[in-house]
């Protein structure tokens, strides 16, 4: 299932986002406060030379500053010819009108003209700020666009990591060195140390495992020649069988422990492969066993290509179908199953069983889990299917079965990133 990188909701915007939004209101504050000074110290600056524009006025047109009054006769209802203003107490109307004309006089005019000029001056710094803060939301959406570009680097890696099984990618950030860079620094001096402990731990467990092999098998030598001559007395015969037996069981985690060694390494000798043919090999191997545990196998084995390690593919293949068979009952089925999904490869297990609980699959894969019920096995089986399947850039998908057991599918990239032709596999059958 596919998540979007940056679900959609309150509070749930992308830093880029938010930072974009952040740096706009800041913008749009500030200018919204700049043009609101500059509207008041306009309107300041006019009123304090309100007395100087008046006077000028007045000095300019004399008619305007004193008008002299005009003689009507008493009682008279016309004006004089070209007159259109009363004298006080004059009856006398413009020609054509029904009351008298407003006299404007130089304060009025000025506040008209105070009044245009304020009003056009905040409507253009108005339109002007709605530019620049349009223009400022996508400079900084740009901005930060670029100055997250490396973070989004940074958790990439992360991710690839994360669901890989290398260790090996490094960020080696470049640019000016600032937080974003030193986070990468960091981020790469921790993936050292971690590649450093993953190594020497698995040198370890690879070096005392081989190391050990030695001395077990002189040990088996050393019980086995003197039980086979009869030279063991009768009372310590069970005594040495049972150290046979351990011996054995040693053997096999030692076993276990260098493939899952080496499964981790990420060392493999890729090559053309078939994983029918591993499937086809794993069904012939567990054949006796399946039969002495009452277990019926069934092969359906579609042509699968694959570039990788033959010999740790065919452990995936023999792996499984020994959890398939070992975890089931007489008179119990496994399916082992090979072919193609769209641009993927699968090798696919699944047997009758034991009802396993969801929540205790991802349990299954880790080491030394053997489940609810103890047996003959280490728990490594599936943790080395886990690490090969990981070295391999594939992905593992376990689902209960309704009826009980387990459905284990491991899809790996086809050769040259995509399989020829198609396949099916048998789910299982009762």
């Amino acid at each position: 299932m596919i998540r979007s990188r940056f679900p959609l909701g309150p509070g749930r915007l992308p830093l880029r986002g938010r930072l974009t939004l952040v740096t706009t209101a800041v913008f749009a504050v500030l200018g919204c406060g700049v043009l609101v000074l500059n509207w008041l110290s306009s309107r300041q600056l006019i009123e304090a030379n309100r007395d100087l524009i008046t006077e000028s006025a007045g000095t300019l047109d004399p008619a305007l500053s004193d008008p002299a009054p005009l003689e009507v006769p008493p009682g008279s209802t016309e004006l004089p010819p070209g007159s259109t203003e009363l004298p006080p107490g004059s009856t006398a109307v413009p020609p054509g009108s029904t009351e008298a004309a407003a006299t404007t006089t130089p304060a009025q005019a000025f506040d008209h003209f105070q009044d245009a000029i304020l009003g056009d001056l905040l409507t253009r710094s108005a339109l002007l700020l709605t530019v620049f803060t349009a223009l400022a939301a996508l400079l900084a959406w740009w901005a930060s666009h670029r100055s997250l570009h490396r973070l989004h680097q940074v958790t990439g890696a992360a991710r690839r990591i994360s669901t890989g099984s290398s260790l090996d990618e490094r960020l080696a950030l470049d640019g000016p060195y600032d937080e974003i860079r030193e986070l990468g620094d960091t981020f790469d001096a921790m993936l050292d140390r971690l590649d450093r402990s993953f190594t020497a731990q698995r040198s370890f467990t690879a070096h005392a495992s081989h190391e050990l092999r030695t001395p077990l098998t002189v040990l088996r030598t050393a019980l086995e020649i003197p039980l086979a001559q009869g030279r063991v007395p009768d009372d310590l015969r069970p005594a040495v069988l049972r150290a046979l037996d351990a011996n054995v069981r040693i053997e096999r985690l030692i076993a276990a422990l260098l493939t899952l060694a080496r499964a981790e390494s990420a060392a493999l000798a890729l090559r053309p492969t078939d994983l029918a043919d591993t499937a086809r090999a794993a069904a012939h191997d567990l054949a006796e066993e399946a039969r002495t545990a009452g277990v019926r196998v069934t092969l359906d084995a579609a042509d699968a290509p694959v570039d990788g390690d033959p010999a740790l593919l065919r452990q995936v293949a023999l792996n499984l179908l020994a959890n398939a068979v070992r975890h089931n009952y007489p008179g119990g089925t496994a399916v082992i199953a090979t072919g193609t999904a769209d641009d993927r490869v699968f090798l696919e297990v699944s047997n009758t069983g034991d009802l396993v609980p969801p929540e205790e699959v991802p349990a299954l894969f880790a080491p030394f889990h053997q489940g609810r019920e103890r047996g003959s096995g280490f728990g490594l089986g599936l943790a080395v299917v886990r690490a090969i399947s990981d070295t391999h850039h594939g992905e593992i998908v376990a689902t209960p079965r309704a009826g009980g057991g387990l459905t284990v599918r491991v899809l790996l990239p086809g050769r040259d990133g995509g399989a020829a032709g198609s396949g099916s596999a048998s789910a299982g059958t009762g």
